[in-house]
């Protein structure tokens, strides 16, 4: 018998992958980090022996959720912004001043144990001091691609756009090494950057193979601004300066005619959808079974705590086939399975980690989650998939693994001290707050 680390046996199993199906009387072996084989339970008691049995009988096994944009140092401004006009920028004012290494690193902590609490198990973060949240991730075991946030403007971080590429740079050199941080080029949107700049980052791209992410006609003012400044609707911009490839990720994408569905299509590019932050801020709704009708593949987003006021990516993904059914006007629009697979290997996808992560099969990492449908509310279990997207929550999640690493037992935390990081959390508020009396 082979001796493996771990045998997860759940009572269903969605492996994403070649299809979304509930499979029953499946177990998985996981060793050195890695899925070994997904196979009858009886056959697994046969051909592995484990170091740790986990058993669970009420539970669902699934890949673990991909959240493809967020900004988590802002989970420390969650609610600053809430029900306020775009024009009121007293939260933006406060969040530029107090941002720093310090927040950013209690921030993050705090995003990363609210994300792998609901299954989260890779994140791909956009903010200034992308060091700061690697050091993070790296210290919290959680997956984590570094946005290289680039801006004109001068920020805490970076003077200028130059210094901003500069330092990304080499945080993409210092975590290279590490098998579970990635890097992306992050221009904040098209409209705050130059020409020039997106050219030189089209450039890095193509050189280091990373991915791109961006603000993309998030708003009908974003594509208004674009086109007055650069005659240019944003996609279009982008295209005519290459930057319409498989690399990219266009973030948003409310404000989408049918040639752009189609422009992303022909590409290949990939949409973040971060439906509950659109809904927040009235920004529009993506059209996501437009999109995926066209080939498009669309991801989900939590976007940042200080817009969503949550990095909850099963609200988004139950949230997301809601709202696409309503702009559809058609209730086939976004199917359980399909939600499901936006959250996973969509995410994945976008990432350029579809070899690693994003569904439970055999020589990918073992990022991992498990869900209990034990809950009163969630009975009669008649269609395991659709209670898992349209009834269960993030407070189901029990386990999370991350490359084999157990970072979530029973709905508790393992590496993390949740009450340490509360209270890191509650100082940040009063400071907020103070700062907001100040402003």
């Amino acid at each position: 018998m082979q001796p493996v680390d771990a045998l997860i046996r759940p009572r269903w199993t969605i492996r994403v992958e070649p299809g979304v199906a509930v499979e029953q009387g499946l177990a998985v072996a996981v060793d050195d980090g890695r899925i070994v084989a997904v196979v009858p339970v009886d056959e697994a008691e046969r051909q592995f022996t484990p170091t740790a049995h986990h058993d669970r009988p009420r539970h669902v096994l699934l890949p673990g959720l991909v959240n493809v944009h967020t900004s988590a140092a802002t989970s420390l401004f969650r609610g600053l912004a809430g029900d306020r006009p775009p024009t009121d920028l007293r939260g933006a004012q406060t969040e530029s001043r107090l941002l720093d290494s310090e927040l950013v690193a209690d921030g993050t902590r705090l995003a990363v144990a609210e994300m792998l609490l609901g299954g989260i198990t890779c994140f791909a973060d956009v903010d200034d001091y992308p060091d700061v949240a690697g050091d993070v991730a790296a210290e919290t075991g959680i997956r984590a691609v570094l946005g290289m946030v680039v801006r004109e403007t001068p920020t805490a971080w970076a003077r200028d756009a130059d210094d901003c590429i500069r330092k990304g740079l080499e945080v993409h050199d210092r975590f290279k090494g590490d098998p579970l941080i990635r890097t992306a080029f992050a221009p904040s949107a098209p409209n705050d950057v130059t020409d020039a700049t997106l050219v030189r980052i089209r450039q890095l791209v193509d050189e280091l193979d990373v991915p791109i992410q961006t603000r993309l006609h998030e708003t009908a003012a974003d594509v208004a601004a674009s086109v007055a400044r650069f005659g240019q609707r944003p996609l279009a911009r982008l295209r005519a300066l290459g930057l319409v490839t498989p690399a990219l990720i266009g973030v948003h994408a409310t404000q989408l005619d049918d040639a752009e569905i189609e422009m992303l299509a022909v590409a290949g590019a990939s949409v973040a959808h971060c439906a509950r932050s659109n809904l927040k801020l009235a920004s529009g709704a993506c059209p996501v079974a437009a999109l995926r009708r066209a080939g498009v593949n669309v991801a989900l987003g939590t976007d940042g705590a200080d817009r969503s006021d949550g990095l909850d990516l099963w609200a988004e993904l139950r949230t997301s086939a809601l709202l696409a059914k309503h702009v559809a006007a058609d209730p086939t629009a976004v199917s359980a399975a399909t939600a499901l697979e936006m959250a996973t290997i969509a995410g994945a996808r976008a990432l350029n980690l579809e070899r690693e992560i994003g569904s439970v099969t055999a020589g990918k990492a073992a990022d991992l989650i498990c869900v209990d449908l034990g809950r009163l509310s969630l009975q009669p279990i008649l269609d395991p998939l659709g209670q898992l997207v349209y009834a269960a929550s993030s407070h189901d999640v029990t386990d999370v693994w991350v490359a084999g690493a157990h970072l979530v037992a029973n709905r508790e935390l393992v590496r993390l001290d949740g009450a340490a990081i509360a209270a890191a959390a509650e100082q940040w508020g009063r400071r907020i707050v103070g700062a907001l009396g100040d402003g």
